[in-house]
């Protein structure tokens, strides 16, 4: 395990219960659990992106302004639905909070999540062609997207242009170099995983995979890594890609430790529906004293298989709270796995 960092979905509610009472509330706690996790020697801060939910959403801000606030962290989404992005509009927005950040930013895209209201991409003006779905349209617009980070020209130039332009055909600015090889994939099945390779990104795999078989959550997950190596090494690629998983890992060290996730040490893989037809098998939580934690993870296939490993932090309980655990992970469990 080289990297360890945080995954924040990014709720809100007006509960009296939630600190994140507002998008506001969670938009600044979201750059200040960043900066707390580099303070604390974590490797990533990355955030999920929902439509139409008191969540996230547009990440790019957000991406942006952690960057001028940190120095050393990476800074990324797990994911961004491609099915609602304009590519080429999304290169600019990529570009330039690559640019403000350094070169720290680590883009989780994909086609996406079961969604809050039905085909909400066509209110942000996308509709699949026809005999397409919306998958074949979100990996359409994700090759665009690819093609245009590599920083080649393709646009005609305007003869009579307000300001010069260089020689030859056009490119999208600002353009960030290396930005390309920093993006990744959140995959679910074994096809898209080798699809996810076959196309040169970095493979990013959630607490939950399509089932594909009765076998448990980790095995199956790490079946996927294993293909998309296999597809990566079968497309020739030079450089080694990256793969990361997401869990839910919460070190009971103390009494409050214990009375949010005391219960959560019982928890097992389950299979369920995220969408009608489609059978995931879900990932368990991680709750327990430090030493039983590091027995337990130590046999989770796919965490031995990644590169990466991406914390699942309950955002609602604050920067403090999640600042906590993420400590205790990288204090107690986290050498004995390797990190580092």
């Amino acid at each position: 395990m080289k990297k360890i960092g945080f995954l924040s979905f990014g709720h809100w509610t007006p509960s009296p219960h939630s600190l994140t009472r507002s998008a506001a509330d969670t938009l600044l706690q979201s750059i200040d659990l960043a900066i707390a996790a580099e303070e604390l020697g974590a490797d990533g801060a990355y955030y999920r992106v929902h439509h139409f939910a008191r969540q996230l959403a547009s990440p790019f801000p957000l991406l942006a302004a952690v960057g001028t606030r940190t120095k050393r962290i990476e800074i990324g989404t797990a994911v961004i639905d491609m099915r609602y992005e304009n590519p080429l509009y999304m290169a600019e927005d990529a570009g330039s909070a690559d640019l403000i950040s350094g070169g720290r930013l680590q883009l989780g895209i994909s086609r996406g999540s079961p969604e809050q209201v039905i085909e909400g991409y066509k209110y942000f003006g996308y509709v699949p062609a026809e005999g397409q779905t919306d998958a074949d349209m979100a990996r359409g617009h994700t090759e665009v997207f690819l093609d245009v980070l590599r920083g080649e020209g393709f646009a005609k130039p305007n003869p009579r242009p307000m300001f010069p332009n260089p020689p030859g055909l056009l490119r999208i600015e600002p353009h960030s170099e290396g930005l390309r090889d920093r993006i990744w994939w959140g995959a679910a099945t074994t096809a898209t995983a080798q699809w996810t390779g076959k196309m040169g990104m970095n493979l990013q795999s959630s607490t939950l995979v399509m089932a594909e078989s009765d076998k448990p959550f980790h095995i199956q997950q790490a079946e996927q890594i294993a293909a998309f190596r296999a597809a990566w090494a079968a497309a020739g690629h030079t450089r080694t890609p990256r793969v990361s998983v997401s869990r839910s890992i919460f070190p009971i060290v103390s009494d409050m430790d214990r009375a949010y996730f005391g219960r959560e040490g019982s928890s097992q893989d389950h299979f369920g529906y995220i969408e009608p037809g489609k059978q995931a098998v879900f990932g368990r939580s991680y709750a327990a004293e430090p030493e039983q934690l590091i027995r337990e993870l130590a046999e989770d296939e796919a965490i031995k298989a990644a590169d990466t490993l991406l914390l699942t932090v309950p955002n609602q309980l604050g920067v403090d709270y999640n600042a906590h655990v993420i400590e205790s992970v990288l204090t107690h469990v986290a050498p004995a796995l390797g990190w580092r």
